[in-house]
């Protein structure tokens, strides 16, 4: 009886959160919806999904974006809309950097990896979403998810310069970013 009881309490556990859906607005309009992998890089994907549900990426512009290469975002300290654009994309959250959570996933078109400095362990707020596949990131940054829907979202996002992807005027926002199960 008590295994039985047992049983019955894991199966009835929370269920872990399983993605994120970003609601764009700019020149790209919609919905991009992203499935996490929390058994590949589970403190990145805490990460994100506490910034989301705090609300910190509210408002967040994608302000490096490569055409043919990637999309960036999620400075939630500089990268917020109304706020000085000229420093965005060299800001993090308020939360410690994270130890690099490397795996055998490759980055393909809309797999999610995180962002960081040279430092492999620096990995915070910022991530980017890949519009080719770059074999070149492979083990070389934390990949935490994959674009499921909304690939024509990402596609319509405003890049920027060609040499350094630093999107000029009015960027690309997040509006909203939600936890979805």
């Amino acid at each position: 009886m008590l295994k039985i009881a047992a049983l019955i309490t894991l199966t009835a556990a929370p269920a872990l959160a399983t993605g994120l859906d970003i609601e764009v607005a700019g020149e790209a309009e919609g919905t991009i919806h992203i499935d996490l992998y929390e058994d590949v890089a589970p403190d990145h994907v805490e990460r994100l999904t506490t910034l989301a549900e705090r609300g910190a990426y509210d408002g967040v512009v994608f302000h490096r974006v490569i055409e043919d290469f990637m999309a960036q975002t999620g400075d939630v300290q500089f990268g917020v809309v109304g706020g000085d654009m000229s420093r965005a994309g060299f800001g993090g959250s308020d939360l410690p950097d994270l130890e690099a959570e490397f795996s055998g996933r490759p980055f393909e078109r809309g797999t999610v990896g995180m962002a960081r400095s040279g430092d492999p362990d620096s990995a915070n707020s910022q991530f980017f979403i890949m519009f080719a596949p770059a074999s070149h990131l492979d083990g070389e940054y934390t990949v935490v998810g994959q674009v499921t829907e909304g690939m024509d979202v990402l596609d319509a996002i405003k890049r920027g310069a060609p040499q350094s992807g630093q999107v000029e005027g009015d960027p690309d926002v997040m509006e909203t970013v939600t936890v979805t199960e």
